[in-house]
């Protein structure tokens, strides 16, 4: 009776037949459940955007713009009719983001003709900007698609598809926004405008790996700067020869983290009283610096390093923590990347958050 309704209600609408379930349509699920009752801990995509989850109040105003096919789709895992789509024909090269938040879902670079009277993806624009859940609904077994950000249904994702993933990601038009190659974006649907800082402490491992936890980190990576090798290794560094120091890059969003909190933190990962060494690494590779890369980030360094020689646990202490122009960075070897995280070896930074 499901289908049959279906059925009739696209053949009164002009279009032709929807499928039935079982021929892979992106049906109607149960809504959506969004269980943000709390700000949660900023959260950025391989990419570079910021994939927050929004909460319930936020969610609701955007939807409420959103026209009623949009809504019943987005917000109540509705389903459009087969070969209805705005976007079904679409072949002009750009870029699909959702109609909620304007997040970058897919891109015409992986857009196919599946022949199922839906837009057909085999892969989304980046795996962090989709949320992929199990939906009972319907007496069949699906993987339903979501927004990252927002939580709007899109459709489902089967195993039907072309290569390379094997995947058919079939959505509704109505829970898209298409952007033609050329087209300026607006700011929801842009990358984070992130800054760089730089900091040496000793060991790098620590460093990294509890930067990485700060509220509005992009990314921490560990590498070498300040020397005068060109792309040392670290037995290079370690011999002290290079005049490289072991150095984190922190890659932050300045709209949720200051760079004033991010140099309270360094402070509280290292102390920085200690001459070319820190705890048990010595040498001058494990020096303490900030490597600033603007005159702004120079001043902040400079003006919080009186204040630790003035009040707090470095009081009356001589700081040696070096103020340098940032130089080249040079990343580490893959195997010190996330190494705490990937070995589960403790480190004697504490955590600073």
């Amino acid at each position: 009776m499901l289908v049959s309704i279906a059925a009739l209600a696209s053949v009164a609408s002009g279009c032709r037949p929807a499928a039935r379930p079982s021929d892979g349509a992106p049906q109607a699920a149960a809504p959506t459940s969004k269980p943000w009752s709390m700000p949660m801990k900023p959260r950025y995509s391989k990419s570079g955007y910021d994939v927050t989850p929004l909460t319930p109040v936020e969610v609701d105003a955007l939807a409420a713009r959103l026209d009623p096919d949009a809504y019943r789709i987005t917000q109540r895992a509705g389903t459009e009719p087969a070969w209805c789509g705005m976007l079904l024909d679409n072949k002009r090269a750009g870029l699909y983001t959702c109609v909620v938040c304007g997040l970058p879902l897919y891109s015409s670079a992986h857009k196919y003709e599946s022949g199922t009277g839906w837009p057909s993806f085999y892969q989304p624009f980046d795996p962090d900007h989709i949320q992929r859940r199990l939906d009972h609904s319907l007496s069949m077994l699906r993987v339903e698609l979501s927004c990252s950000r927002c939580g709007a249904h899109l459709g489902h994702v089967f195993d039907d598809g072309p290569r390379p993933t094997g995947e058919r990601h079939c959505l509704n038009s109505a829970a898209l926004r298409f952007y033609e190659e050329g087209q300026p974006l607006p700011p929801e649907s842009r990358p984070v405008a992130t800054e760089v800082a730089y900091f040496a402490g000793g060991c790098f491992w620590g460093l990294e790996h509890y930067f990485q936890q700060g509220p509005g980190v992009v990314d921490a990576v560990s590498g070498y700067m300040q020397g005068h090798a060109h792309n040392p290794t670290y037995e290079q560094v370690c011999t002290g020869r290079t005049g490289h120091a072991e150095t984190v890059k922190v890659v932050y969003d300045p709209r949720r983290i200051t760079y004033r909190r991010l140099l309270e933190a360094f402070f509280r990962m290292h102390d920085p009283t200690q001459l070319n060494r820190q705890g048990p690494d010595v040498g001058e590779q494990y020096r303490s610096g900030i490597w600033y890369v603007n005159d702004q980030q120079r001043q902040e360094a400079e003006a919080y390093i009186r204040e630790l020689s003035t009040t707090g646990p470095f009081a009356g202490r001589n700081i040696v923590t070096q103020v340098e122009p940032a130089k080249t960075f040079w990343p580490a070897e893959d195997y010190h990347q996330d190494y705490i995280a990937n070995t589960g070896r403790a480190c004697h930074v504490a955590n600073p958050w």
